[in-house]
């Protein structure tokens, strides 16, 4: 099934982020029970202004049996900045990896591409089935990779973190992606629930996932410049990186 959605942020954005925001959806509506999110109403859609350029932002959020949250976020700075961001957050009764992805592109380059499905286990490994299936996927080798962050001990080793050199390159990292979710989905469609004391231990890895990504910088930087600290935080907190508390969970 092919989801091109009408009247989306993607058509204004570089090719890449219009192709892998379809394949994203594609695949969460091929394989998933989808929902709607609730997003506050004034957070779906933003725009603002950042250093004379207008930014716009587009949200779209779902929920299944097994992810609590799935978030798609696409923003957009006069024709300097091009962003695709993109985390599957898995209900904590459920033993799955976080999915993360995203494009940072300006001047019809991009410049930045990082996928990777982390693990949420005590000693950062990944359930035995994700190993398993990511380890036969056919090596790919990028002309520009990049290093990850400080904070970047919460990815796997199957993590892609690249600089796309070429058109070729964008199609490959496009097709890693496409194999991250799909293993993802299969995956996510048969898990069964662990038992509440798993659960706590999962929630806890979620927990230290989001702090971790709200270390960067540049994403509250660009925020705080367009709408203000207040709000900024506001958004990292309740539509990027949220989390339950531990007494919402299904027990």
């Amino acid at each position: 099934m092919s989801i091109t959605p009408t009247n989306s942020l993607r058509q204004q954005q570089h090719p890449l982020i219009h192709q892998l925001a379809n394949c994203i959806e594609t695949v969460w509506y091929d394989h998933l029970e989808l929902s709607p999110y609730p997003l506050p109403c004034d957070l779906g859609y933003v725009e603002g202004r950042l250093e004379g350029e207008k930014l716009i932002i587009e949200n779209r959020c779902y929920q299944t049996p097994q992810f609590r949250k799935i978030h798609l976020e696409l923003a957009k700075v006069g024709n300097m900045l091009d962003i695709l961001h993109c985390v599957m957050f898995p209900r904590p009764e459920y033993d799955l990896p976080m999915f993360g992805c995203d494009l940072v592109g300006g001047r019809g380059q991009i410049s930045a591409a990082i996928a990777d499905l982390s693990p949420v286990d005590l000693e950062r490994n990944l359930p035995p089935a994700y190993h398993t299936k990511l380890t036969a996927l056919k090596q790919v080798k990028f002309s520009q990779p990049r290093e990850l962050p400080e904070w970047g001990d919460i990815f796997s080793e199957f993590c892609l973190f690249v600089r796309p050199g070429s058109p070729e390159e964008e199609t490959m990292f496009l097709s890693r992606v496409q194999d991250f979710l799909e293993i993802h989905c299969q995956e996510a469609v048969t898990s069964g629930a662990v038992s509440p004391e798993k659960s706590l231990q999962i929630l806890a890895a979620q927990n230290n996932y989001c702090m971790q990504q709200q270390q960067n910088d540049k994403t509250r930087r660009v925020l705080e410049k367009a709408f203000g600290q207040e709000w900024a935080e506001n958004y990292m907190n309740t539509v990027l990186f949220d989390l339950p508390e531990s007494k919402n969970l299904a027990y």
